[in-house]
């Protein structure tokens, strides 16, 4: 019996929006691959870089609409591996920070699928720096944590211990959190960080509509809610936030709307 040859899937982080800042190689590989497999939050510039004759595939998942079930997505994987020599599994921001890039690997390696890394920039680290915002400074902060503030139903180990971070690093960046904000402003608060610590949301980062708002930690959620933030949007949590270098005025990336949300 012949074994299965699989075509390569590289699993490609997209970046934080702006089409500027996809990097060569993922646009390189877009423009080669013969399958894309692609997330929400992925431009149609992106998107327009492929061939015609590319077959494309959207499994994205948003809160509060129909997703593609991970199982599906990994399956979904390996049957278009074995029908393409190079298919491409475009994910925001990068596919190793919150993005099941390594359970997609993982997945894909044990049925001998060859498997390439493209890493691409995080929306935690591109985001604020958009605004002048830095993630550490010589000054206030020489560590920083990225954690994701959604916590999916069918995550196997315990959800996100705030107290045990609030005094855990100089810094908090937190991805997904919007719609869980009020519980992770009160818990931070209950494991003994400052109420006036200093913090800031910015939505849509680095495309058209970025929004900024920075209040201190204890006024937050309910200046969040005031403004109607929405996702996607990224919480800074920490004196960084006061080292804002005000002058630099945000590029948004002119994107093709509406992204997939």
């Amino acid at each position: 019996m012949n074994e299965i040859q699989y075509g390569k899937v590289y699993l490609v982080g997209a970046g934080p929006g702006d089409p500027d800042l996809l990097t060569v190689k993922a646009q390189r590989l877009l423009s080669e691959c013969d399958a894309l497999i692609y997330d929400s939050l992925i431009p149609q510039e992106f998107l327009n870089l492929v061939s015609d004759s590319c077959i494309c595939h959207f499994v994205g998942k948003r809160r509060g609409h129909h997703s593609t079930p991970q199982l599906k997505i990994n399956e979904l994987l390996l049957e278009m591996a074995k029908k393409h020599s190079c298919l491409v599994r475009l994910k925001g921001g990068d596919p190793f920070l919150f993005g099941r890039g390594a359970e997609e690997g993982s997945y894909l390696t044990k049925h001998g699928v060859p498997v390439e890394v493209v890493p691409g920039v995080t929306s935690g680290i591109a985001v604020p720096a958009y605004f002048g915002i830095p993630v550490t400074h010589r000054l206030a902060g020489s560590s920083v944590t990225f954690v994701t503030g959604h916590e999916g139903i069918d995550k196997l180990r315990p959800n996100v211990n705030w107290r045990a971070l609030a005094k855990a690093s100089d810094g908090l960046v937190i991805y997904m959190g919007v719609h869980n904000l009020e519980l992770i402003v009160s818990e931070l608060i209950a494991g003994g960080l400052d109420p006036y610590t200093s913090a800031a949301v910015i939505q849509q980062g680095t495309i058209v509509g970025q929004r900024l708002i920075k209040t201190s930690l204890e006024q937050l959620s309910l200046t969040v809610r005031q403004r109607k933030y929405l996702s996607p949007s990224i919480v800074i949590i920490g004196s960084v936030v006061d080292y804002q270098v005000e002058s630099c005025a945000p590029q948004p990336g002119a994107v093709t709307m509406p992204i997939q949300f």
